[in-house]
C-alpha cells in the first residue's frame, strides 16, 4: 500500500527550518493508529516512534490541503 501513497505525498522543501521532520510513513502509521484506536491527537504515544499527535496531526492537515487522500481514492478506484 506504501508504494501506491508515497508517490502522492508533497515533497518537503530543500531548507526547511527546524529540525529534521519525522518520516512520512511513520506520520502515516501514526494517522491510522489514532484514528483506528479513536483517540485525541495528544494522547498518540511518544514511544512509538511515530513522532508527537500534533507533529501527525499537521502532517495529514498538510497532505489533506495538498489533495493526496483525493488522489490516493482515484488510484485505488483505478486498481
Amino acid at each position: 500500500m506504501w508504494a501506491l501513497i508515497e508517490p502522492l505525498l508533497p515533497p518537503w522543501p530543500e531548507r526547511s527550518p527546524g529540525p529534521r521532520p519525522v518520516l512520512d510513513r511513520l506520520c502515516l502509521q501514526g494517522i491510522l493508529f489514532v484514528l483506528y484506536n479513536d483517540i485525541a491527537w495528544q494522547l498518540l504515544p511518544f514511544e512509538m516512534g511515530f513522532g508527537s499527535g500534533q507533529t501527525c496531526w499537521r502532517r495529514l492537515d498538510r497532505w489533506q490541503k495538498a489533495g493526496v487522500f483525493d488522489q490516493l481514492h482515484q488510484v485505488l478506484l483505478a486498481s
